[in-house]
Formats: structure tokens, sequence, C-alpha cells
């Protein structure tokens, strides 16, 4: 059976392709009925699955250990954990984030002191080569919860992987001299990829953690984007669009640019015809050619600044070649993931930076975010901002159309007003599973990243246990080696991890 035939919204129509799905699962299942669904294309077999699960401490610390191993074994059908190790942010760590309605499980409260950093119990030996060295959370003192949890979860049989996040607080100690430098010289808040403190540091700390605890793999988390992405504000996270805040321009990318022969002065120059083109954008002062053709030209008379968004990209699997190295010097068979940001099935210039077979050689899975209830006010986020600049002589709708055309999404995904409301569908997550693993042609395992929680707006989709479970088959129909249910256990009600268990069971029993 080709794999067209079994796009849930392949053969269907309608307002919103959820619907799609739901009219064709019945045809799915008949596509799969008496054989395993190992036998679809690119599955792994049932034993091999990773049923993954991203957990941050303070749910452990919440709950217990034992009480959350039990529900996500229990009810959720998982078996491998994605412990969160080290981070700053809030988004794999922590409680629910302020302004949320909480879960129906652990604390209905905020937290009151969270820092984040390393959870993990660090040693100093390691990090002899990086002024980074300062990192430990201070949140529960002395308690080795990441031993626990690894402990807990191998006696019942589960598989737990460290998840370990480039967020940073202003105030680590060394961290200011790490920091990424804009068009105008000023020092933002994340740090350079070519800094030799902050490449060191990723290695030592990959190498720490995996040395130290009797982990199963370990995923690192980096969503970043170039300076020409930046610029055109061709991300769904981004606000307001300000070339002038691309980075990074500092003395350690001038150095890189230079080995490589890229001028910094031109693309400098470059940068800055960009940041003179966004205003223009922002002010709707239209150039006589249009926006995209103004566009078009600075591109093909600056060439330096393609050449300096590559290098970010350079920087970036720099590192994560490193950590791989590092684990696989350790010889403890521990697996390295690479997480891959949402504007990766969003953006086309984005997904051009992202050779999937590339990638593959790098590293021995790849978590590719295919958050759809999120999705849909992400997606229409994605394309108010590239609407803003280059393609703002194109109505939105029309240009969201055009989008979906050069991503290969179904034609019955609702429509750009409508976005947040319908959410994206399980068609989307079916696609770009299917995408990613003609990608990396058997090369690294796909792991799919199913949303369940994720904060969305007032007025966007909220899930119900049917979305999850759509989803969630979705991606194991498209033939996955298993999932990674995201963000955080404490965004995640448990009706929904009911709903995904119920999916997980279906698609690799065999």
């Amino acid at each position: 059976m080709k794999a067209d035939q079994l796009s849930p919204g392949n053969s269907a129509a309608g307002n919103y392709s959820r619907r799609v799905f739901l009219k064709n699962s019945a045809v799915l299942s008949l596509a799969v009925a008496g054989s395993p669904l190992l036998k679809l294309s690119g599955a792994a077999p049932a034993k091999e699955y990773i049923n993954g699960l991203q957990v941050g401490m303070a749910s452990f610390a919440d709950e217990g250990v034992d009480t959350v191993l039990d529900v996500l074994q229990k009810r959720g059908a998982i078996n491998t954990i994605f412990l969160n190790t080290f981070t700053y942010g809030d988004g794999l760590s922590g409680r629910q984030v302020p302004g949320q309605p909480f879960p129906d499980h652990g604390p209905q409260e905020a937290d009151k002191n969270y820092h984040g950093g390393n959870y993990a119990i660090p040693h100093a030996k390691y990090y002899q080569n990086t002024i980074l060295k300062d990192t430990r959370s201070p949140e529960y003192g002395n308690r080795d919860l990441v031993a626990e949890v690894i402990k807990g979860a191998h006696k019942r049989g589960m598989k737990v992987y460290a998840t370990i996040e480039d967020q940073w607080r202003d105030d680590v100690p060394g961290i200011d001299q790490c920091k990424e430098v804009d068009l105008m010289g000023r020092k933002a808040r994340t740090t350079c990829l070519f800094n030799p403190n902050v490449r060191a540091f990723w290695t030592d700390l990959a190498t720490d953690t995996c040395a130290s605890y009797d982990l199963d793999g370990i995923v690192f988390f980096n969503e970043r984007n170039g300076p020409l992405l930046n610029a055109l504000g061709a991300s769904h996270l981004m606000g307001a669009v300000d070339p002038s805040r691309s980075t990074c321009f500092c003395e350690y990318h001038q150095t890189a640019a230079k080995a490589k022969g890229i001028s910094f002065e031109r693309t400098k120059a470059g940068y800055l015809k960009l940041d003179e083109f966004a205003k223009a954008c922002k002010a709707d002062q239209r150039p006589s050619d249009g926006y995209y053709v103004e566009f078009q030209r600075i591109m093909l008379e600056y060439p330096e600044i393609v050449a300096w968004d590559k290098l970010f990209d350079f920087g970036k699997h720099q590192i994560v070649d490193d950590v791989n190295k590092a684990v696989k010097a350790l010889n403890k068979k521990q697996l390295v993931g690479l997480h891959i940001e949402h504007i990766n099935s969003f953006n086309p210039f984005f997904r051009a930076t992202r050779d999937y077979e590339d990638l593959a050689g790098r590293v021995d899975f790849l978590k590719i975010v295919v958050y759809n209830n999120c999705g849909g006010e992400r997606y229409q986020h994605f394309i108010r901002n590239i609407h803003s600049t280059i393609f703002k002589d194109i109505p939105l709708e029309e240009l969201m159309r055009f989008n979906n055309h050069l991503l290969g999404y179904s034609v019955s995904e609702a429509a750009y007003d409508d976005l947040p409301k319908a959410g994206l569908s399980p068609d989307y997550v079916y696609r770009e599973t299917q995408r990613a693993l003609n990608g990396v042609k058997g090369k690294c395992l796909i792991l799919p990243g199913i949303d369940i929680g994720i904060p969305v707006g007032k007025n966007s989709r909220k899930q119900s246990p049917d979305d999850v479970y759509q989803a969630t088959m979705a991606a194991y129909k498209a033939g996955a080696n298993g999932v990674i249910i995201s963000r955080k256990y404490s965004e995640m009600n448990l009706s929904l991890i009911d709903a995904a268990g119920r999916a997980i069971r279906e698609a690799t029993k065999g």
C-alpha cells in the first residue's frame, strides 16, 4: 500500500481535516486489520517502540516518584520517561505556567520559587573547560531526584532519557561572557554557539549526566533560529519583527565566519539593508516592485546574508556532534536524540536548512514536533509574521493556502481565520511523520512529539480525549518508531493521558 493511500485526509473532503480523519478512521482500521502495525512502512517491532512522555522534576517532587510512574505506565502505556535534567525555562520544567488552568493532578498552585538549572548532581571534574560551572538547581537541596526516578523507572521496566535544553537565566555565573551580540552590538539573552565556553559546557554537561547516571539516552533541545529567519519574523515564536535584534555577530562568530571566507562587513551591510526593509514594511511603505521583489533584490546583492545564517546552523550542529561523540565515548550504549522545533513544519525557509538525512547521520533519533492542537494557533501566528514583511502583497488566506501547498499539507486544513479554533488535523501529524521517515531513509528513529495540554489562547481549541487519540494513532499509522507526549506532565489532564495510552496500546499490540 502506498503512503498516500494511508494518509488520514487523502480521500475525503470537508471543512476541517480533523473531521476528515474521523470519517476515514474506519478505513484506516481496515487497512491494518489482520496484520500487526509493525508491518507498516518504517515501523519498529512492537518491543522496540519508544512510547515516551516528557516530565519535569517538579511533578516527581510534588506527587511522588512512584505515583507519577504508576500513572504514566498504567494509564498512558508509557515505557520511556523523558526526564528534564537541565533547563532554566518553564516549557519543560516546573509546574503549570502562570495564567493557565491546572491539570487534575498535582498542586493547584503555581511555582513560588522556580529557578531551573541542572537537576542532576554535577561533578566539578567534568567542567574544566568552561566558565559555566555553577548551574546546580537550588530547588530540592541535596536530594537526587534524577537517581530516584531512574531507580523507580527501571524497577518497572521503563527507560529514562535525560532532556537538556538551551535556556538560561541572566544571573547564572559566567553567563554574561557567553551571550550573543546582535546587529547593533547589544548583548542578547541567548548564548553564542561558537563561544568556546558554551560549546564546552554542552559537551561537559552531556558527559557528566550520562557518565554519572544509568540513563538510556539523552536529548538535546535548542529552539533557536539563525539571523535571517529572525530578521524576517519567520517564526511563530516571535512578536514584533526587528532585524536589528538578529544574532549573532560577536567576536567568536566573526572568527568562525572568517575561517569560511565570509565577510563580516558585507554581512553586516546586508542585514542593515534587511533592517531598513523591515521598517519600511512596518510603515506600509511598499517598494515600487513590491515587497518580495525588494527582498529578493537584497538577497541577490548580499549573498553573505544566507552564508551567515547557515553559519548559525553549522554551530548548532557542531554542538550536536560534540554531544553525540562524548556520549558514545562512554560506551554505555546510550542513545542520543535531537529535538526538531515546530517551525520546521511551518516554514519552507527553515525546512530547507534541516536535511533529515544529514541529521540522521548525527544522532540516533529525531523528536520532530508535530503538535497539532496548538499547531493551528501557532501556524496562524507564523503566517501573520511572514505576511508583515516579504509576503505583504499577498492576502493572508491566499498566503496560507500557498504555504500549505509548499509544505504538502492537506487541502482540508482549516481556513486562516479558523486555525486557532480548529487546530491542525491528525492528517498533518501523519504527513509530517511520513516526511521525516522518508527523509532519514532508515538511518535513525523518528519519534513524533504529540501535544497534550500545551497552553493556547482563550479562544483556541481545547483538546478532547478523541483529539489526542486520533493524533497519536496518526503518528503510529504513519510508521513512527514511537511517540513523545509533550510538553510536560504538569500541563496534562489525566483523561488526555488515558486517550494517548489507548492509542499506544492499540497501535503497538501484536
